[in-house]
Protein backbone atom coordinates (compact mmCIF):
# COMPACT_ATOMS: atom_id res chain seq x y z
CA UNK A 1 0.00 0.00 0.00
CA UNK A 2 2.63 2.46 0.86
CA UNK A 3 5.01 1.45 -2.25
CA UNK A 4 6.14 4.39 -4.10
CA UNK A 5 4.63 6.75 -0.84
CA UNK A 6 6.58 9.72 0.92
CA UNK A 7 5.75 10.02 4.65
CA UNK A 8 6.26 13.55 5.54
CA UNK A 9 6.77 14.66 9.64
CA UNK A 10 5.76 17.78 10.92
CA UNK A 11 7.55 17.08 14.42
CA UNK A 12 9.93 15.17 15.22
CA UNK A 13 9.18 14.40 18.81
CA UNK A 14 9.00 10.54 20.69
CA UNK A 15 5.76 9.60 18.85
CA UNK A 16 6.95 10.94 15.58
CA UNK A 17 10.46 9.00 16.38
CA UNK A 18 8.46 5.62 17.24
CA UNK A 19 6.32 5.88 13.77
CA UNK A 20 9.73 6.51 11.74
CA UNK A 21 11.55 3.40 13.46
CA UNK A 22 8.32 1.15 13.28
CA UNK A 23 7.94 2.13 9.63
CA UNK A 24 11.71 1.08 8.62
CA UNK A 25 12.38 -1.68 11.30
CA UNK A 26 9.06 -3.50 9.75
CA UNK A 27 10.39 -2.92 6.50
CA UNK A 28 7.66 -1.13 5.68
CA UNK A 29 9.01 2.19 4.14
CA UNK A 30 12.72 2.80 2.99
CA UNK A 31 14.44 5.60 4.77
CA UNK A 32 14.45 7.61 1.83
CA UNK A 33 11.01 7.79 1.29
CA UNK A 34 10.38 10.04 5.13
CA UNK A 35 11.16 13.68 5.55
CA UNK A 36 10.99 15.43 8.52
CA UNK A 37 11.18 18.84 9.93
CA UNK A 38 11.13 20.25 13.08
CA UNK A 39 12.07 23.89 14.98
CA UNK A 40 14.66 21.93 17.32
CA UNK A 41 17.35 21.74 14.86
CA UNK A 42 19.51 19.42 17.44
CA UNK A 43 16.44 16.82 17.70
CA UNK A 44 16.11 17.24 13.91
CA UNK A 45 19.30 16.10 13.16
CA UNK A 46 19.64 13.39 15.80
CA UNK A 47 16.58 11.79 14.32
CA UNK A 48 18.16 12.01 10.53
CA UNK A 49 21.17 10.88 11.32
CA UNK A 50 19.68 7.59 13.17
CA UNK A 51 17.34 7.02 10.78
CA UNK A 52 18.76 8.00 7.82
CA UNK A 53 16.04 10.01 7.14
CA UNK A 54 15.86 13.61 4.96
CA UNK A 55 15.23 16.29 7.04
CA UNK A 56 14.23 19.45 6.50
CA UNK A 57 14.06 23.05 8.47
CA UNK A 58 10.80 24.07 6.86
CA UNK A 59 7.35 22.76 7.56
CA UNK A 60 5.98 23.43 3.99
CA UNK A 61 8.87 21.63 2.10
CA UNK A 62 8.01 18.64 4.13
CA UNK A 63 4.62 18.86 3.00
CA UNK A 64 5.12 19.80 -0.96
CA UNK A 65 7.46 16.68 -1.12
CA UNK A 66 5.18 14.12 0.66
CA UNK A 67 1.98 12.02 -0.17
CA UNK A 68 1.35 11.86 3.53
CA UNK A 69 1.71 14.43 5.87
CA UNK A 70 1.73 13.19 9.85
CA UNK A 71 1.56 16.07 11.87
CA UNK A 72 2.94 14.97 15.18
CA UNK A 73 3.05 18.23 16.75
CA UNK A 74 1.86 19.91 19.84
CA UNK A 75 -1.93 20.83 20.37
CA UNK A 76 -1.20 24.10 20.73
CA UNK A 77 1.25 24.45 17.71
CA UNK A 78 -0.96 22.46 15.50
CA UNK A 79 -3.15 26.00 14.28
CA UNK A 80 -0.07 28.28 13.26
CA UNK A 81 1.73 24.99 11.72
CA UNK A 82 -1.17 24.48 9.63
CA UNK A 83 -1.55 28.32 8.50
CA UNK A 84 2.12 27.99 7.70
CA UNK A 85 1.31 24.96 4.86
CA UNK A 86 -2.12 25.40 4.24
CA UNK A 87 -1.64 26.20 0.13
CA UNK A 88 0.65 22.55 0.16
CA UNK A 89 -1.78 20.82 1.81
CA UNK A 90 -5.21 20.70 -0.03
CA UNK A 91 -4.19 17.75 -1.87
CA UNK A 92 -2.55 15.97 0.70
CA UNK A 93 -3.60 12.81 3.00
CA UNK A 94 -3.25 14.55 6.31
CA UNK A 95 -3.10 12.40 9.55
CA UNK A 96 -3.11 14.19 12.96
CA UNK A 97 -1.80 12.56 16.31
CA UNK A 98 -2.34 16.25 17.96
CA UNK A 99 -4.44 15.51 21.18
CA UNK A 100 -7.77 16.87 21.24
CA UNK A 101 -7.84 18.14 18.23
CA UNK A 102 -10.88 17.52 16.08
CA UNK A 103 -11.28 17.09 12.48
CA UNK A 104 -13.47 20.17 12.15
CA UNK A 105 -11.26 22.31 13.94
CA UNK A 106 -8.01 21.46 11.47
CA UNK A 107 -10.24 21.80 8.40
CA UNK A 108 -11.37 25.39 9.65
CA UNK A 109 -7.86 26.35 10.32
CA UNK A 110 -7.36 25.36 6.73
CA UNK A 111 -10.28 26.66 5.42
CA UNK A 112 -11.44 24.15 3.11
CA UNK A 113 -12.17 20.80 3.22
CA UNK A 114 -8.70 18.12 3.24
CA UNK A 115 -8.80 14.26 3.69
CA UNK A 116 -8.07 13.77 7.41
CA UNK A 117 -7.62 10.96 9.60
CA UNK A 118 -7.00 11.67 13.41
CA UNK A 119 -4.94 9.04 15.31
CA UNK A 120 -4.62 8.49 19.33
CA UNK A 121 -1.43 6.30 19.61
CA UNK A 122 0.20 5.52 22.66
CA UNK A 123 3.70 5.35 24.27
CA UNK A 124 4.66 1.70 24.18
CA UNK A 125 4.20 2.45 20.18
CA UNK A 126 8.22 3.26 21.15
CA UNK A 127 8.65 -0.27 21.79
CA UNK A 128 6.26 -1.09 18.75
CA UNK A 129 3.62 -1.86 21.42
CA UNK A 130 1.66 0.84 21.12
CA UNK A 131 -2.47 1.03 20.80
CA UNK A 132 -3.93 3.15 18.37
CA UNK A 133 -7.40 4.75 17.62
CA UNK A 134 -8.14 6.04 14.13
CA UNK A 135 -10.85 8.71 13.03
CA UNK A 136 -10.98 8.60 9.12
CA UNK A 137 -13.63 11.90 8.48
CA UNK A 138 -15.74 12.31 5.86
CA UNK A 139 -13.91 13.40 2.38
CA UNK A 140 -11.27 10.77 2.48
CA UNK A 141 -10.25 8.44 -0.69
CA UNK A 142 -10.82 4.87 -0.86
CA UNK A 143 -7.86 3.66 0.36
CA UNK A 144 -6.76 6.65 2.77
CA UNK A 145 -8.21 4.23 5.67
CA UNK A 146 -5.55 1.02 4.33
CA UNK A 147 -2.91 3.49 4.44
CA UNK A 148 -3.27 5.09 7.82
CA UNK A 149 -4.16 1.47 8.96
CA UNK A 150 -0.77 0.07 7.65
CA UNK A 151 1.32 2.77 9.14
CA UNK A 152 0.03 2.55 12.58
CA UNK A 153 0.01 -1.40 12.39
CA UNK A 154 3.75 -1.04 12.15
CA UNK A 155 4.09 0.08 15.58
CA UNK A 156 1.08 -2.00 17.18
CA UNK A 157 -2.59 -2.47 17.33
CA UNK A 158 -4.56 -0.12 15.49
CA UNK A 159 -8.71 0.23 15.43
CA UNK A 160 -10.80 2.15 13.57
CA UNK A 161 -13.74 4.43 15.37
CA UNK A 162 -16.98 5.82 13.81
CA UNK A 163 -17.68 8.28 15.96
CA UNK A 164 -14.78 10.84 16.35
CA UNK A 165 -16.67 11.93 19.81
CA UNK A 166 -15.37 8.63 21.35
CA UNK A 167 -11.72 9.92 20.56
CA UNK A 168 -11.88 11.28 24.13
CA UNK A 169 -12.60 7.76 25.82
CA UNK A 170 -9.54 6.53 23.99
CA UNK A 171 -7.76 8.96 25.38
CA UNK A 172 -8.64 8.30 28.54
CA UNK A 173 -8.58 4.33 28.43
CA UNK A 174 -4.86 3.39 26.28
CA UNK A 175 -4.09 7.10 26.10
CA UNK A 176 -3.62 7.46 29.73
CA UNK A 177 -3.75 3.71 30.74
CA UNK A 178 0.35 2.53 30.30
CA UNK A 179 0.54 5.39 33.49
CA UNK A 180 -1.84 3.57 35.24
CA UNK A 181 -0.27 0.53 34.67
CA UNK A 182 3.25 1.69 35.36
CA UNK A 183 1.94 3.23 38.85
CA UNK A 184 0.38 -0.84 39.25
CA UNK A 185 4.30 -2.13 37.95
CA UNK A 186 5.80 -0.03 40.82
CA UNK A 187 3.40 -1.22 43.42
CA UNK A 188 3.87 -4.65 42.49
CA UNK A 189 7.65 -4.39 42.72
CA UNK A 190 7.25 -1.87 46.13
CA UNK A 191 5.42 -4.72 47.70
CA UNK A 192 7.60 -8.00 46.53
CA UNK A 193 10.54 -5.17 48.03
CA UNK A 194 8.08 -4.97 50.93
CA UNK A 195 8.25 -8.90 51.19
CA UNK A 196 11.75 -9.11 51.40
CA UNK A 197 13.07 -9.67 47.46
CA UNK A 198 15.57 -7.48 46.37
CA UNK A 199 14.81 -4.43 44.49
CA UNK A 200 15.80 -5.96 40.79
CA UNK A 201 14.34 -9.17 41.15
CA UNK A 202 10.94 -7.66 42.42
CA UNK A 203 10.93 -5.15 39.62
CA UNK A 204 11.62 -8.19 37.17
CA UNK A 205 8.83 -10.61 38.15
CA UNK A 206 6.16 -7.49 38.47
CA UNK A 207 6.73 -6.48 34.77
CA UNK A 208 7.55 -9.55 32.94
CA UNK A 209 4.08 -10.92 35.22
CA UNK A 210 1.96 -8.16 33.65
CA UNK A 211 3.53 -8.58 29.95
CA UNK A 212 2.88 -11.76 30.52
CA UNK A 213 -1.01 -11.68 31.53
CA UNK A 214 -1.61 -9.32 28.79
CA UNK A 215 0.09 -11.75 26.47
CA UNK A 216 -2.11 -14.54 27.73
CA UNK A 217 -4.91 -12.23 27.30
CA UNK A 218 -4.42 -11.56 23.62
CA UNK A 219 -3.21 -14.87 22.18
CA UNK A 220 -5.33 -17.53 24.37
CA UNK A 221 -8.64 -15.14 23.34
CA UNK A 222 -10.27 -16.09 26.46
CA UNK A 223 -12.16 -13.29 29.20
CA UNK A 224 -10.09 -12.26 31.57
CA UNK A 225 -12.35 -13.32 34.63
CA UNK A 226 -11.81 -16.74 33.44
CA UNK A 227 -7.95 -16.51 33.25
CA UNK A 228 -8.00 -15.15 36.34
CA UNK A 229 -9.98 -17.92 37.57
CA UNK A 230 -7.69 -20.35 36.27
CA UNK A 231 -5.18 -18.88 39.09
CA UNK A 232 -7.42 -18.69 41.88
CA UNK A 233 -7.65 -21.88 42.99
CA UNK A 234 -10.25 -22.46 46.54
CA UNK A 235 -8.59 -20.94 49.90
CA UNK A 236 -5.50 -20.35 48.34
CA UNK A 237 -2.91 -17.72 48.16
CA UNK A 238 -4.27 -15.74 45.03
CA UNK A 239 -7.63 -15.67 46.35
CA UNK A 240 -6.41 -13.98 49.76
CA UNK A 241 -4.24 -11.35 47.63
CA UNK A 242 -7.58 -10.68 45.36
CA UNK A 243 -9.66 -10.36 48.08
CA UNK A 244 -7.20 -7.26 49.49
CA UNK A 245 -8.01 -5.89 45.61
CA UNK A 246 -11.53 -5.67 46.27
CA UNK A 247 -11.60 -4.37 49.45
CA UNK A 248 -8.89 -1.36 48.41
CA UNK A 249 -11.69 -0.91 45.22
CA UNK A 250 -9.08 -0.94 42.49
CA UNK A 251 -11.93 -1.96 39.71
CA UNK A 252 -13.45 0.94 40.64
CA UNK A 253 -11.08 3.16 40.79
CA UNK A 254 -9.66 1.94 37.59
CA UNK A 255 -12.63 3.06 36.20
CA UNK A 256 -12.24 6.35 38.06
CA UNK A 257 -9.51 6.93 36.21
CA UNK A 258 -10.59 6.64 32.89
CA UNK A 259 -13.65 7.90 33.52
CA UNK A 260 -11.82 11.52 34.80
CA UNK A 261 -9.29 11.12 31.92
CA UNK A 262 -12.03 11.09 29.30
CA UNK A 263 -13.99 14.22 30.80
CA UNK A 264 -10.45 16.11 31.03
CA UNK A 265 -9.84 15.46 27.55
CA UNK A 266 -13.41 16.52 26.64
CA UNK A 267 -12.52 19.96 28.27
CA UNK A 268 -9.49 20.38 26.64
CA UNK A 269 -10.90 19.63 22.97
CA UNK A 270 -13.28 22.57 23.63
CA UNK A 271 -10.84 24.83 24.75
Amino acid sequence: MLKNKVIGFIGAGNMAEALINGLISSHTLLPGSIMVSDRNIERLAVIAEGYKIKAVNSNTEVVSGSDIVIMAVKPQDISSVLAEAREEIKDKLLISIAAGIKTSTIMETLLRPVRIIRAMPNTPALVLSGATALFIADGCAKDDEKLALKIFDAVGKTVVLKDEALMDAVTGLSGSGPAYVFVILEALADAGVRMGLPRETASLLANQTVFGAAKMVMEVKRHPAELKDMVASPGGTTIAGLKKLEDGKIRASLMDAVEAATLRSRELSRT
